[in-house]
């Protein structure tokens, strides 16, 4: 019998249901890390699990393939994409070289450490914010982390750089859910079938980003939508669907996997409390806490590649056209790669975690995820004097990015003038 059809890795219900399937990828690495999925009704694919192959396989963008698609469909899902907009949106993470390259180097500039700097004092001013919020007038109180934190802060800072007014980011928020989690029955877009309620999805995002588009173009500044409105590739615009698609892998892709490993790491530290006191004691720690929050999380589940040529992969032959399912969370926990790989520990050193990818398509905005991400905990750290569950915890309805969706927390905070 087959140790699994890929069902139970693929399935947007089954993470809702049970979580990541942490057991059974590691069953997978020791016995068939290189492993032949049909799941019904999803497309077949072969799953990689062990970091050296993922990291071998992102080396090789001319063998495994982007632009063929990077996430794994039911039949129902790829019907419903081909009619709505997404189908004509083009975004940087699903292109190949060269076309990749060049359209990366567009925003690159925005996301180096040094760009990064220069919004510290922002940063820092929206994780305090966020937790002035709620220590309020009392420092005591209850909170639904995942929105009233996790989701709040990172969405303040992409919203001041990709010009989204205060007032449209509660719409923003709406709308990263509904894209990230189209099959969560809480987060979904309402519609009157499947099929419209992404079309639907699909045009209110376009309106949205072309709105900002249109105005920078009219009134460019030096933020962020303005460089993406007015990118020029060889001296030519940067074709409307290719740009609309920045804006979308951006704010999409920047928001709700930042968000998902705050919230993800909120819960693992209050299920190890002494790590949490270690980050108190020792704050110079914060960097290494968040690579270890990200490689225990691993909010990007999985990216798929499309092989271009017949290849091998650890012994298992690989034919051209054949979908192949990078699961990073998987490596995340690889024993041959990491001491003590089921351990939470903020020290950890190295950590060679593959949270923000590896290769051509490395995460562009790591370094801001790594400073928002950086920022809150510190801000946390400093002030929140203890902290317990209030309810109990709900996952997202999703295998591409996962997370939770809830996260009740009763808490007591110190204000901020005793900080």
């Amino acid at each position: 019998m087959s140790i699994t059809d890929g069902h139970e890795l693929i399935s947007p219900q089954a993470y809702g249901e049970h979580g990541v399937p942490h057991d059974l990828w590691t069953r997978l690495r020791a016995e068939s890390p290189v492993h032949r999925c049909e799941p019904g009704m999803f497309e077949p694919f072969w799953a990689i699990t062990k970091h050296a192959d993922i990291s071998e396989i992102s080396r090789h963008p001319e063998r495994f393939l982007s632009e063929p698609g990077i996430t794994v469909l039911s039949g129902g899902q790829q019907d419903a994409l081909e009619s709505s907009a997404f189908n004509s949106m083009r975004v940087v993470i699903q292109m190949d070289p060269p076309e990749h390259r060049d359209v990366r180097k567009v925003a690159s500039h925005i996301f180096t450490p040094r760009a990064i700097r220069a919004l510290n004092a922002d940063i820092d001013r929206s994780a305090r914010e966020v937790v002035d919020r709620l220590a309020g007038e009392s420092g005591e109180g209850e909170c639904e982390f995942a929105s009233d934190v996790a989701a709040a802060h990172p969405l303040r800072i992409l919203s001041n750089m990709l010009g989204v007014p205060r007032e449209q980011e509660p719409d923003i928020l709406r709308l990263t859910n509904e894209l990230f989690a189209l099959d969560d029955p809480d987060l979904q877009r309402e519609g009157a079938d499947r099929q419209q309620a992404i079309m639907d999805l699909g045009m209110e995002l376009y309106a949205l980003f072309d709105s900002i588009i249109q105005d920078r173009r009219a009134n460019p500044t030096s933020d962020l939508a303005s460089v993406l409105a007015n990118a020029t590739i060889d001296g030519e615009p940067l074709g409307p669907m290719e740009t609309i698609g920045y804006y979308l892998i951006i704010f999409s892709a920047g928001h709700d996997t930042t968000k998902n490993a705050l919230v993800g790491g909120m819960r693992t530290f209050l299920e190890h409390p002494d790590e949490f006191r270690n980050l108190q004691d020792h704050p110079e720690l914060v960097e290494s806490a968040v690579e270890e929050v990200v490689r225990w999380t691993s909010p990007v589940n999985y990216m798929k590649r499309t092989a271009a040529v017949d290849t091998v992969v650890r012994g298992q032959e690989i034919a051209k056209g054949d979908s192949v399912v990078l699961f990073y969370a998987s490596a995340n926990r690889d024993e041959d790669v990491f001491d003590d790989p089921f351990g939470f520990r903020i020290d950890r050193d190295p950590n060679r975690h593959l949270g923000f990818g590896i290769g051509e398509h490395f995460c562009l905005g790591a370094h801001m995820a790594r400073r928002s991400q950086r920022a809150l905990w510190l801000e946390l750290s400093r002030r929140l004097d203890w902290a317990e569950l209030a309810g109990e915890p709900e996952r997202i309805h999703s295998s591409f990015v996962v997370g939770l969706k809830h996260l009740p927390i009763r808490y007591r905070i110190r204000p901020a003038a005793d900080r």
